[in-house]
C-alpha cells in the first residue's frame, strides 16, 4: 500500500546504511522534509553532517501526504488570534509563506523538477449555519498578512456555502523534492544513509546515539526529525496526540479536476488536490478520515472515503481506487509546532514535531530553524512561538489531564493478554486494512506479518507467532 509518491520514484538511487562507527558534528536522524532542510543549512553553515533514515529518504510521513504546502491551513487563524493574539498569527502567517517561498527557490536552484504548481487553497463549508466563521477566519488571515478573502464559488463540482481562498500557494511532488535535496547534501560533502535506525540517544559530554545493527555514532549536536520523537521527554510526551490519516487517488481527465487546493473539516475532514499524471490525465487526491491509530473500523473508513470522492468528484471510478495509502499527523494540544530543545536540560538535542496535518510548510519552516539553534545563527521572529519549552496555556491543561487519562487506560489495557507496544506498553490494536498492529498512545505502527518497526517512537520490534 505505497503512497503515489513512492511508487512513481521507485527507481530512485539508494543510501548505503551506515557501517560501523562514526562521529560528526551534527546527526540528522531522519530524512524527510525537516531532516533534509535542516542538513542542508547545517551543511553550508561548514558544518559535518550526518544524515541517519530507518527507512528511505523520503519513505515516512513526508512521502505519504498529499503534497499540500500553503499557509492556509483550516481555520487555523482565527484561533491562533483569539488565543495568542494577533502578532502571533501574523508571525505563524510568515514563517509558512517563507517555507513556500523557499522550496521554490531551491527547486530553482537545484534544478529539481518536483512538479511544482502555484493554486489558490480553499478552506470550504457546506453548512450555512457556518458561513460566518469562514468569514472570520478570511478576516484573521488577511489581518495575519495571507492574501485572503471569503467566496461563495471555489471550482468544486458541488455547492459550498462559503470558503476561505489564499492565493498563489504550492502544490508538489514531496519525494522528487527530497531526492534532490539528498543528492545535493552528498554532492556538498554530507553522509545519508538510509536503512539505519537509531535505537537510543544519550546526552553527556557529547551526544551518543546507539544504532539497531550495533554501531555507535558521536556528535556534538543532534537533530531529531523523526516525527514522533524519539526518546521524548514525559513532559513533551503529554503534550502530544497522534492521528492518522487516509488517502485514496486515481487519474481521471484533466477536464474533470478543479483547479485548486481543498480543504473541509466537515464529513470527518475532506481534502482534495491534483497531481500531473504523465499520460495526459491528472491524479485526483482525496484525504481524509482521520482517526487514532489502532482503532477500530479502518476499512470502513476506506470504504467511506472512496464513495465520498466517487459521489462528489466527476470521474473518481467506483470501487476500490488505483491508489491507497495513509499519513500520521503528530499534533500539539496548542495547535503549535514544537521546534528546538526537547527539554530544558538538554543543551544539544533539538526537534521539531507537533505539526498538526501541516508537516511540508512546517517541516521547511522547522528544518531551518533548527539549523540555526545548533549554529548560533539570527534566528528568525517566530523562534518563541514554537519553542517546545513554551508556558503551556491554561486553557489546555484540561486537554493534557483528558489525553494522559486516555493513554492510562491503555497501559491499564496492555497487561492483558493482547500485544503490547515496545516503546511503553501500551495496547495495541489491530488495523485489519493495512495488517499492522498499532499503539494508540504514541502512534507506534508494527507489521503483523513480521513484528518490524514501520513507524516509531518504538525502535524495538514487535514478537509476532512466525515472525
Amino acid at each position: 500500500m505505497r503512497s503515489y509518491w513512492m511508487d512513481s520514484t521507485a527507481d530512485a538511487p539508494a543510501h548505503p546504511p551506515l557501517d560501523g562507527d562514526r562521529t560528526a558534528d551534527v546527526v540528522v536522524v531522519g530524512a524527510g522534509i525537516t531532516g533534509l532542510c535542516a542538513a542542508r543549512e547545517l551543511v553550508l553553515a561548514g558544518r559535518e553532517v550526518l544524515v541517519l533514515e530507518a527507512g528511505q529518504v523520503g519513505g515516512g510521513v513526508s512521502g505519504h501526504t498529499t503534497g499540500k504546502l500553503t499557509a492556509l491551513h483550516g481555520l487555523r487563524y482565527a484561533q491562533l488570534t483569539a488565543e495568542h493574539g494577533p502578532e502571533a498569527a501574523a508571525l505563524y502567517a510568515r514563517s509558512q509563506e517563507e517555507a513556500l517561498r523557499h522550496v521554490l527557490a531551491l527547486c530553482g536552484e537545484l534544478g529539481i523538477d518536483a512538479e511544482a504548481e502555484r493554486l489558490p487553497a480553499y478552506t470550504w463549508t457546506s453548512d450555512e449555519e457556518r458561513a460566518g466563521e469562514f468569514l472570520a477566519e478570511a478576516e484573521a488571515a488577511r489581518t495575519a498578512g495571507l492574501d485572503a478573502r471569503y467566496v461563495t464559488e471555489t471550482g468544486l463540482p458541488f455547492p459550498v456555502a462559503g470558503a476561505v481562498r489564499v492565493e498563489d500557494q504550492l502544490q508538489f511532488h514531496p519525494r522528487r523534492f527530497l531526492l534532490g535535496l539528498a543528492h545535493d547534501l552528498v554532492g556538498r560533502g554530507a553522509a545519508v544513509h538510509e536503512g539505519t535506525r537509531v535505537t537510543g540517544l544519550r546526552e553527556r559530554a557529547d551526544c551518543r546515539l546507539t544504532l539497531a545493527g550495533g554501531g555507535t555514532v558521536h556528535a556534538r549536536d543532534v537533530v531529531l526529525a523523526t516525527h514522533y520523537p524519539l526518546d521524548c521527554h514525559a513532559s513533551l510526551m503529554a503534550r502530544l496526540t497522534v492521528l492518522r490519516e487516509l488517502v485514496v487517488a486515481a487519474p481521471v481527465a484533466a477536464h474533470e479536476v478543479p483547479e485548486g487546493m481543498y480543504l473541509t473539516p466537515e464529513e470527518g475532514v475532506r481534502s482534495v488536490r491534483s497531481a500531473p499524471y504523465g499520460d495526459g490525465r491528472r491524479l485526483l487526491i482525496v484525504t481524509g478520515e482521520s482517526f487514532v491509530p489502532g482503532t477500530d473500523d479502518a476499512a470502513g473508513r476506506w470504504a467511506r472515503l472512496a464513495d465520498w470522492a466517487h459521489g462528489h468528484l466527476p470521474g473518481f471510478p467506483g470501487g476500490r481506487p488505483p491508489y491507497r495509502w495513509a499519513a500520521q499527523d503528530v499534533h500539539s494540544v496548542d495547535h503549535l509546532p514544537y521546534v528546538g530543545h526537547e527539554h530544558p536540560d538538554t543543551q544539544h538535542v533539538f526537534l521539531g514535531t507537533g505539526y498538526g496535518g501541516w508537516g511540508l510548510s512546517h517541516g521547511v519552516m522547522a528544518g531551518r530553524l533548527l539549523a540555526a539553534h545548533v549554529t548560533g545563527r539570527p534566528r528568525p521572529a517566530w523562534t518563541e512561538l514554537f519553542d517546545p519549552r513554551r508556558t503551556l496555556p491554561l486553557r489546555e491543561v484540561g486537554d493534557v489531564a483528558r489525553e494522559q487519562v486516555s493513554v492510562a487506560r491503555h497501559y491499564a489495557a496492555g497487561f492483558g493478554p493482547g500485544p503490547r507496544c515496545t516503546h511503553m506498553g501500551c495496547e495495541l490494536g489491530f488495523n485489519e486494512a493495512e495488517d499492522t498492529w498499532e499503539c494508540p498512545c504514541h502512534g507506534s505502527r508494527f507489521a503483523a506479518s513480521d513484528g518490524r518497526v514501520l513507524q516509531g517512537p518504538a525502535t524495538r520490534p514487535l514478537d509476532v507467532p512466525g515472525g
